[in-house]
């Protein structure tokens, strides 16, 4: 039997890190594996970062992870630009090795988005300016190219589940960030709708696997405090609450 805990968009919240690294010790666990969107935000990407460096979890690399070593400073977004300022040349060097996927080990395949785009939502569609769950048969076509029978995602900060064919897959949620805005079209929303850390605990016994959803309390309001100084009320007021401003209003 193993049991492996998995997080993902931890988005520079240490605090709300911290809390699932505490209750991870009243936990059983063997294996650990990070889906990414490790740094970006305007709370603390440096103490994150090196963090997580001392961890040494096998990590994948997630979107923004990607879009704050990779693309040109000038075109970043607020949340990577801070992350690229503060962060030292180690620390983006670390970031940047990061894979898109992962082999966690037989059967468990891992990634941030889909398999082939860490950008594109796996078990979600975006309809009505909102997340909403994708059908079967498009979660069956988006894994169609994975041989392992457990597929690991983030990206959408959403915890869920699904099946398809003989295929489960899992999101954890976000460690970090409850609730955000993406105004790249189409436009929307992605609310969790409580400002807790969200991760999962998988449980593979053989043929026989089982998880499970858990979210822990931490002081959210001083991660929103945060925001607010580094001038960010939109970050703060997700934070705070697990909800997004609604972009139609």
């Amino acid at each position: 039997m193993m049991r492996i805990a998995v997080l993902a968009d931890i988005h520079g919240n240490v605090l709300a890190l911290e809390a699932v690294l505490a209750d991870l010790r009243h936990r059983e666990v063997d294996r650990h594996v990070n889906l990414g969107d490790c740094v970006s935000g305007p709370l603390w990407p440096r103490e994150t970062a090196e963090l997580l460096r001392e961890l040494n979890w096998p990590t994948v690399r997630g979107n923004h992870d990607r879009w704050v070593t990779d693309w040109p400073p000038e075109k970043h977004y607020p949340s990577d630009a801070i992350a690229f300022r503060v962060l030292d040349s180690s620390q983006l060097a670390w970031l940047r090795a990061l894979p898109p996927t992962l082999e966690l080990c037989d059967g468990v395949f891992a990634c941030h988005g889909r398999p082939a785009d860490d950008n594109a939502y796996l078990l979600e569609n975006v309809e009505g300016a909102r997340l909403v769950p994708a059908r079967r048969t498009e979660i069956a076509e988006r894994v169609r190219d994975v041989a392992s029978r457990l597929v690991l995602c983030a990206h959408s900060h959403i915890p869920g589940s699904a099946t398809a064919g003989d295929k489960m897959i899992i999101n954890p949620g976000s460690v970090g960030l409850p609730a955000y805005e993406d105004p790249s079209p189409p436009a929307h929303v992605s609310e969790s709708g409580s400002p807790v850390a969200r991760y999962a605990v998988l449980q593979l016994d053989g043929e026989r696997t089982s998880f499970e959803h858990i979210a822990i309390p931490y002081d959210h309001l001083a991660a929103a405090r945060r925001a607010e100084e580094n001038h960010n009320h939109a970050w703060a007021h997700f934070l705070s609450t697990g909800y997004a401003r609604d972009p139609t209003t």
